[in-house]
């Protein structure tokens, strides 16, 4: 039992870090290039929470978002 679990910590540690061992050595080297994989990420969550505010603009437009103040229905 004690071989399964240092073959865990084996993969977590050794293998399934190695992009982030790459990352961080890269970092040391070119903080632009190391921190793209960020930017990228920012700039999509960036563009659907715009997308997200525009559906919500939309449905409200139609009167079709139904807002309700109360959480649970027993609160009424």
């Amino acid at each position: 039992m004690t071989s399964f679990f240092n073959g865990l910590g084996f993969l977590f540690t050794k293998v399934l870090f190695i992009p982030m061992d790459l990352l961080s050595e890269l970092e040391l080297k070119n903080w632009w290039a190391a921190n793209t994989i960020t930017w990228i990420f920012i700039l999509i969550t960036c563009y659907y929470f715009v997308f997200w505010l525009k559906q919500l603009q939309i449905f409200k437009a139609n009167n079709e978002d139904e807002q309700d103040t109360t959480a649970q229905s027993f609160l009424k």
